[in-house]
């Protein structure tokens, strides 16, 4: 069996947890932020879960995680 490669942009946006979840940063936080309120910029700052189906989807371009 080769080795897989990993695909190197989905490495540097996902993380990994213990239980194997996928952690991904949110969307809309890197620039023109003058514009967006204040509440909704510390809401931006919380990082969430890949849902199942798109979890799926990165554990085939992560094979090693």
């Amino acid at each position: 069996m080769p080795k897989l490669k990993t695909n190197r942009s989905a490495a540097k946006r996902f993380r990994f947890t213990k239980k194997g979840r996928i952690k991904k940063r949110s969307a809309k936080r890197g620039h023109m932020l003058t514009k967006k309120g204040r509440k909704r910029k510390r809401q931006l700052k919380q990082s969430g879960y890949l849902n199942k189906g798109d979890a799926q989807r990165m554990k085939r371009l992560l094979p090693y995680g």
